[in-house]
């Protein structure tokens, strides 16, 4: 009897643990995607582009590891030049980034309106998390749509690595 306390005590501690180390792995998670400005976009309007987006689940092959979380929110998203290296995103007046996903439409994520010229290759942008995203990162794939007003035109394609990271709850079943 003594020793199966001990024994009861250790694994309850295991079991816990195991649910606490899944709910913090899946509490944060990044969508990336790489979004191509081509040469030829004109400065001054309004241009889209639009490409998919993978989350490490889908690296892994998880599949089902949306179907653990609820009460998803964006936390951050982030823009970085990734060829050519260190071109500046100054060369935005405004960018807005949109996420969706087969039926539940599209919805502005983030968005920024006042990029300074000189602000360099990463560019950080302004969240909106009022709203739960629940229905757009629990499909299949997520497409991530930028918005953007040139302030000059480029010389030469630009790829740009968008950044999302989104907070979640578990769900209990």
């Amino acid at each position: 009897m003594k020793r199966i306390l001990p024994f009861l005590f250790v694994t309850a501690i295991v079991l816990a643990g195991c649910a606490t180390v899944q709910s913090i792995i899946k509490s944060t998670f990044p969508y990336t995607a790489t979004v191509v400005i081509p040469a030829s976009s004109k400065s001054g309007t309004v241009i889209s582009a639009t490409s998919s987006a993978t989350s490490i689940d889908q690296v892994f092959g998880n599949q089902n590891g949306t179907n653990y979380i609820k009460d998803v929110r964006i936390t951050s998203a982030k823009l970085a030049s990734s060829n050519p290296a260190n071109t500046s995103l100054g060369m935005f007046k405004s960018v807005k980034l949109f996420v969706s996903s087969g039926n539940s439409g599209e919805i502005m994520v983030a968005s920024r309106n006042d990029v300074q010229e000189n602000i360099g290759p990463d560019l950080v942008l302004d969240i909106d998390n009022s709203r739960f995203l629940d229905s757009y990162v629990q499909g299949n794939s997520i497409r991530v749509r930028i918005e953007y007003v040139l302030r000059n035109a480029t010389t030469a394609d630009v790829s740009i690595r968008t950044s999302l990271s989104f907070t979640s709850s578990p769900k209990t079943q």
